[in-house]
């Protein structure tokens, strides 16, 4: 159906009703057969013009196959792609819908329920365990290498950021004007990638958590499915929830994973790790990078 995940019921009942309608309404109906992401992202009067009928023609097809009206035969279309079954410009196009229609108030909610529910489901399939696991590889590595591009970039930037202050050898890739495999050139079984890419997988990624295997580097990855290629060949995998009504996945349970990712890590970690931090906080005080407040 076009990449939706709209249930096949709808589109075969429609389907099945086509000898049944007027020819003008079986025009409208084999658009929308054609044509099912349109539906969700389209108003009556677009979908009448691409189907070249009139708007209420749409609307009574819509009442031949059981519904009330075009709206309430849109709503499952609509809920396809506000689960993420739509490709990245139809779910901006919803988005849009909706502030013309001016339901800003149902995407507050369902934002703030993607949310919650996105850490509640990313942290219930993951154990103390495992985590415990993947933090005393990481913290017996020689180096550890985070790899994250597109928007996942910042976010392997900012667990490096936040790891760095206390230990000395992580590093974010790829480095400015190089590419993953290259900074991964001489790593081998004393050093750890942790790699994040969500659908659509990004090339650059898979490949360099491939060659990374090759090398006999140790893998932590994080994807959004347990299908994912950077999964398959991970020796600690996390599996993440990034629904949201938006047009690109939530980064919120991969930084959070991060985030206790790190505390593990500094929990396994020996007393110098403490002294570190310490001491990076301390010169940053020194060197006056902190506000001061007044006594």
């Amino acid at each position: 159906m076009n990449g939706t995940n709209v249930s096949n019921s709808i589109l075969e009942r429609l389907a099945g009703e086509l000898s049944e309608l007027t020819p003008e309404a079986r025009k409208a109906a084999t658009y929308v057969l054609e044509n099912p992401r349109d539906v969700g992202v389209s108003t009556v009067r677009e979908i009448a013009e691409a189907a070249n009928v009139k708007p209420n023609t749409v609307v009574r097809m819509a009442r031949q196959v059981g519904f009330e009206g075009y709206e309430d035969f849109r709503a499952p279309f609509r809920e396809a792609i506000r689960r993420g079954a739509a490709d990245f410009p139809d779910r901006a196009r919803w988005l849009q819908d909706i502030r013309k229609t001016g339901d800003l108030g149902g995407l507050y909610a369902d934002m703030v329920h993607d949310v919650l529910q996105n850490i509640e489901d990313t942290f219930a399939g993951i154990s103390a365990q495992e985590l415990n696991t993947a933090a005393e590889a990481i913290w017996s590595a020689r180096r550890v290498f985070t790899l994250g591009v597109g928007v996942n970039h910042s976010v392997a930037r900012n667990f490096t950021y936040l790891a760095s202050t206390g230990m000395t050898e992580f590093h974010a890739i790829p480095r400015p004007g190089s590419t993953p495999v290259d900074d991964l050139a001489w790593a081998d079984a004393q050093d750890v990638l942790i790699a994040v890419t969500c659908k659509p997988f990004r090339s650059e990624v898979v490949e360099a958590v491939r060659i990374a295997k090759e090398q006999g580097m140790t893998i932590v990855s994080i994807s959004d499915s347990p299908a994912s290629p950077i999964i398959l060949e991970a020796d600690h995998s996390f599996v993440v929830s990034v629904e949201t009504p938006q047009f690109f996945p939530s980064s919120v349970s991969i930084i959070a994973l991060l985030e206790t990712l790190l505390s593990f890590v500094i929990a396994v970690a020996s007393d110098e790790i403490v002294e570190r931090v310490e001491t990076f906080h301390k010169r940053r005080h020194q060197l006056g990078l902190y506000h001061a407040e007044d006594a």
